[in-house]
C-alpha cells in the first residue's frame, strides 16, 4: 500500500513539470517548491520544523570546497572577453582567409570558431545567438543558402557544449564523480567524430553546389607583414590560450580554478594587446559574466533547496522504484533515461537538466550492468557522461522543438525563415545520431583516451 508521504515527491515533480511552462524563472520555481513542500511536510507531521534550518546549510555545503564552481565565472569571463572585444570576429576572418581555397571554407571556419569559443557555451541561447550575429550575415553575403548557413551556425553554436573546456562538462563531471581531466578527454574523440562528419558534409555539399564557394571577396587588403601580425593576434594567441587552459586541467598542471584564472587573465591580456581594452568594454564583459554566472549559480543553489525535501521524502527511491518496475533490462533502462533527457532538452537548458533531472537517474544508472560491454568504475562513468552530453546537444538541435533553433531564429536576419532552419539542420541531426550510436556501440571512443593518458 502506497503511503501518503510517498506521493509527495511525485507531487513535487508534477508541480515542477507544470509550472516550468509558466514562464517564471526556473530558479525561483525550484526554490519556491522546495520551501513550499517542506512546509507541507511539517504541517503533515512528516518533517520536523528544525529541518528547515538544514536548507541553508545544505545550500552552503553544496558549493563549499568545490574545485569546479570557482572556475566557471573565470572561464565565462574569458569567453566573454573574446566575443565582446571582437577577437572572435578577427579569428573568423583569419580562418576564412586561410581556408579560402577550400570548398566550404567559410563553413569550416565557422565550425572551428565554435571550437575555440567553447567556454562561451555556458548558456545555449547565448552561444547560438552569438555565433549567429558573428557569422550569419557574412555567410549569406558569400552566397550560402539560408538553410545551409543556418545549419552551419546552429551546429557550431552547440558544438561548444561538448568541447573542453565547456562549462557543461564541469557539471557533468561533478555529478558523475569523475575528474575534470577524464571528462575533457572523454569528450574529445566523439567531438572530433562529429566535427569530421560536419566538415565532410559541408565540403561534399560545396563540391556539388558551387554557388557558395566564394570566400574571399570581402577580405581587407593587407600586406604580408600585416597579415602575419593579424594571424598572431587573431588566431595564434586565442587558440594558444584555449589550449593552455585545457592542457593545464587535463594533465593536472593546475586545478580547474587556477586554470580558469589563467584563462580570465589571458582574455584580459588579449584585449589589451589588441588595443581594445577600454573601460566601457571591460565593464560590459564584467557585467555579462556576472549575469551569466548569477543565472547558473542561482539554478544550482535553488536545485539544492528543491532536492532537500525531495530526498527527505525518499524521492530518489520512488523514482528508482518506478523505473525498475518497468522491467526494461539494462539497455532498455539506459535508452529510457537517454530518451527522457532528450525530450527535456526540447524545453529547458542543460543547466536545469544536469542539476535537477540527472541526479534523479544516477542511482538507476549506477545499478545498470554493462560489464560485458564496458569496464566498470571510471570507464563506465565517462561513457555514460559522454552519452548524456551528446544527447543534450542533439536535443537542442532537433526540430521542431530544438531549443537552439528558436534562439537562432531570433538572432538571424529576417530573410531566414524557421523552415530554412529546420531544413538546414536535418543533416546535422543525422550526424549527431550517428555519433551517439557509435559511442553507445563502442564505449572505447569515450573512455580509451582518458584511461590511456591519465592512468
Amino acid at each position: 500500500m502506497v503511503e501518503f508521504v510517498d506521493l509527495l515527491p511525485l507531487a513535487m515533480l508534477g508541480s515542477l513539470a507544470i509550472l516550468i511552462f509558466s514562464g517564471l524563472p526556473v530558479a525561483l520555481l525550484l526554490a519556491g517548491l522546495g520551501v513550499m513542500f517542506s512546509l507541507i511536510g511539517i504541517l503533515l507531521g512528516e518533517m520536523p520544523p528544525i529541518a528547515l534550518l538544514n536548507i541553508p546549510l545544505r545550500v552552503y555545503g553544496s558549493i563549499n570546497g568545490s574545485l569546479i564552481y570557482p572556475a566557471v565565472p573565470m572561464l565565462l569571463f574569458m569567453g566573454m572577453a573574446l566575443e565582446k572585444s571582437g577577437i572572435a570576429r578577427d579569428l573568423l576572418l583569419a580562418l576564412q582567409f586561410l581556408l579560402r581555397r577550400i570548398p566550404a571554407g567559410m563553413a569550416i571556419a565557422v565550425t572551428l570558431l565554435g571550437v575555440v569559443l567553447a567556454p562561451t557555451a555556458g548558456v545555449i541561447g547565448a552561444s547560438v545567438a552569438t555565433m549567429a550575429l558573428i557569422a550569419l550575415p557574412t555567410m549569406l553575403s558569400q552566397g550560402y543558402r539560408p538553410s545551409q548557413a543556418s545549419g552551419v551556425v546552429a551546429a557550431a553554436g552547440t558544438l561548444g557544449l561538448i568541447l573542453p573546456p565547456a562549462i557543461m562538462l564541469f557539471f557533468l563531471a561533478g555529478k558523475l564523480r569523475v575528474s575534470i581531466g577524464h571528462m575533457f578527454l572523454a569528450a574529445l574523440v566523439p567531438a572530433m567524430i562529429l566535427i569530421g562528419c560536419y566538415l565532410a558534409y559541408y565540403i561534399g555539399a560545396a563540391v556539388l553546389d558551387k554557388a557558395h564557394r566564394r570566400a574571399d571577396h570581402d577580405l581587407p587588403e593587407m600586406s604580408a607583414v600585416q597579415w602575419l601580425g593579424f594571424y598572431v593576434r587573431g588566431l595564434v594567441m586565442p587558440s594558444g590560450l584555449i589550449f593552455l587552459v585545457l592542457g593545464s586541467i587535463i594533465f593536472g598542471w593546475a586545478t580547474p580554478s587556477q586554470s580558469g584564472a589563467v584563462g580570465a587573465a589571458g582574455g584580459l591580456l588579449l584585449m589589451l594587446l589588441n588595443g581594445r581594452l577600454t573601460w566601457p568594454l571591460f565593464r560590459e564583459v564584467v557585467e555579462g559574466t556576472a549575469l551569466m554566472t548569477a543565472m547558473v549559480f542561482f539554478v544550482v543553489l535553488a536545485a539544492n533547496v528543491f532536492s532537500y525535501p525531495f530526498r527527505y521524502f525518499s524521492g530518489d527511491d520512488v523514482v528508482s522504484g518506478m523505473l525498475s518496475g518497468l522491467a526494461l533490462g539494462d539497455w532498455g533502462m539506459l535508452l529510457t533515461v537517454i530518451g527522457i533527457i532528450f525530450v527535456l532538452g526540447f524545453f529547458i537548458d542543460w543547466i536545469e537538466i544536469t542539476i535537477i533531472t540527472l541526479p534523479l537517474f544516477l542511482p538507476v544508472l549506477a545499478e545498470l550492468d554493462f560489464s560485458s560491454h564496458v569496464a566498470g568504475g571510471t570507464a563506465k562513468a565517462v561513457w555514460l557522461a559522454t552519452l548524456i552530453a551528446l544527447t543534450m546537444q542533439t536535443s537542442f538541435l532537433t526540430p521542431p522543438f530544438g531549443f537552439a533553433l528558436f534562439f537562432l531564429k531570433g538572432a538571424a536576419p529576417p530573410e531566414i525563415r524557421i523552415v530554412d532552419i529546420y531544413r538546414g539542420i536535418l543533416p546535422i541531426v543525422a550526424a549527431q545520431l550517428f555519433g551517439i550510436g557509435l559511442v553507445m556501440a563502442f564505449p572505447l571512443l569515450a573512455h580509451w583516451l582518458p584511461l590511456k593518458v591519465l592512468e
